[in-house]
């Protein structure tokens, strides 16, 4: 009889999400050193691994770790001050919030950011960037997510306090000393990117500045990019160019770059984006909310992936699969209706977005994003037995158009358990409320909210 081999973890008697969109009963996943050795029948692997631990998958569903591909953590604390505010809610509200935050604050804000995460199911995220990220990076390590993490640098815009702006070699330096410092380190599941605020925050020294460094090293390029169509505006009457031809005309854009919200793009720069390779990532409650219907449908026709992000939790709370169900509804509405087109954004390209997409828009595709064997172990366990997902026609379009964030029972990130039946592993969750809440009043009363 032959001896069984030694895994870390085995979940047994789980419906599995494949790449190609298929869902497979009664399957299991054998996990070791953090990444997925094995996925097969249940009985088989059963048969052929001695795990060190065991969970049982019945009734849940196995989809890959969900990735919040734009994201601002150290925004957490605004949540509920922003509502029905009036604008310019960046000028009012944002900017000295930001510019009141100190290393503490963005450490706790993290944390709870990442509480959050892990209770919707959502294992990798990108944050755009703030102020104090080695604190962000210090509070990944803590909870066990993957992070791509920015600083936000700018060094031109009068609105902006020069407490948050930089010269051109300032704001290029300080992210190269949080790469030195971070990038790498919890098992290669930090990785420190370089990021521009927004064009109008950015010199063209900046511009080419950061795309050099970043090219040097390998790493990363994430920018807020048409947005709002006071990006246009601004390009328009200062270069003569929208904002993606003059980033274009600056050697900006490539295949390393994340292009936040690509909301105010033209049907041209869709198609200069899609032919240099930049991953378009859209934020559909935020982008409704003040700036949009992204173009999703021609980027899909391109034949490129996207991403699909939070925008943080200053406006809402962070949940992928509502995100999913808002921007399918907002496509039908704005592309389908018109045409008469039911599946102009199908169940599959939704989810694929928030999985797949997610993980080309960080540049760890080869890693993450999709349940396969040589993959790391990144993936969620959602229980499929609740009245509004069972009894079923059709697991995966009940799955994208009616889960929620509480029907994620167990999270894994890198083979390690973060979440199991719904209780945090790694992080007390009650003393990162409470640390959050004292800082939340702090910073009110410094940003004099």
């Amino acid at each position: 009889m032959n001896e069984k081999r030694p895994c870390d973890l085995l979940i047994k008697q789980v419906t599995v999400l494949k790449p190609d969109m298929a869902l497979y009963r009664d399957t299991a996943i054998a996990i070791h050193q953090g990444r997925i050795v094995a996925i097969n029948r249940s009985t088989l692997l059963e048969e052929t691994y001695r795990p060190a631990t065991t969970i049982d998958g019945a009734g849940k569903v196995a989809l890959p770790g969900l990735i919040d591909a734009h994201t601002h953590v150290c925004q957490q604390l605004l949540r509920g001050r922003i509502t029905d505010e009036p604008p310019m809610i960046w000028v009012n509200f944002l900017v000295p919030y930001e510019s009141a935050l100190e290393p503490e604050d963005v450490y706790w804000s993290t944390l709870l950011s990442g509480v959050e995460m892990i209770k919707a199911g959502i294992t990798c995220f990108a944050d755009a960037g703030g102020r104090h990220m080695a604190s962000a990076a210090r509070a990944v390590e803590a909870l066990g997510l993957r992070a791509c993490i920015a600083r936000s640098t700018m060094d031109s815009a009068t609105f902006v306090p020069d407490t948050m702006k930089d010269t051109t070699a300032g704001a290029i330096a300080k992210t190269e000393a949080l790469f030195d410092a971070w990038h790498g380190k919890a098992n290669d599941r930090i990785h420190i990117w370089f990021s521009l605020r927004q064009v109008m925050t950015s010199t063209p020294a900046l511009v080419e500045g950061i795309a050099a460094s970043a090219r040097q090293r390998d790493a990363g390029l994430h920018i807020h990019l048409a947005e709002h169509l006071k990006e246009v505006e601004h390009c328009m009457v200062n270069y003569g160019k929208r904002p993606a031809a003059w980033l274009d005309s600056l050697g900006f854009l490539g295949p390393d770059v994340l292009a936040a919200h690509s909301v105010v793009l033209s049907d041209r720069e869709v198609q200069l984006a899609v032919e240099r390779g930049a991953t378009p990532v859209h934020c559909p409650r935020s982008n409704l909310n003040s700036h949009g219907f992204p173009k999703t449908p021609l980027f899909l026709a391109l034949g490129s992936p996207i991403g699909l992000g939070s925008d943080g939790a200053s406006g809402g709370k962070i949940d992928l699969f509502a995100e999913m169900r808002l921007l399918k509804s907002a496509i039908q509405a704005s592309r389908g209706l018109p045409i008469n087109d039911a599946t102009v954004l199908p169940v599959e390209d939704a989810l694929r977005m928030a999985t797949a997409g997610g993980a080309r828009a960080v540049r760890l595709e080869r890693d993450i994003g999709a349940l396969d064997v040589g993959k790391k172990a990144d993936l969620i366990l959602v229980d499929s037995t609740a009245p509004h997902l069972y009894p079923t026609h059709n697991l995966l379009r009940t799955l994208v158009m009616s889960a929620t964030p509480q029907d994620v029972q167990d999270v894994i990130v890198d083979g390690v358990v973060l979440m199991r039946d719904r209780r945090l592993t790694q992080i007390d969750e009650e003393k990162v409320l409470r640390k959050a809440n004292e800082q939340l009043i702090a910073i009110a009363r410094r940003a004099e909210f």
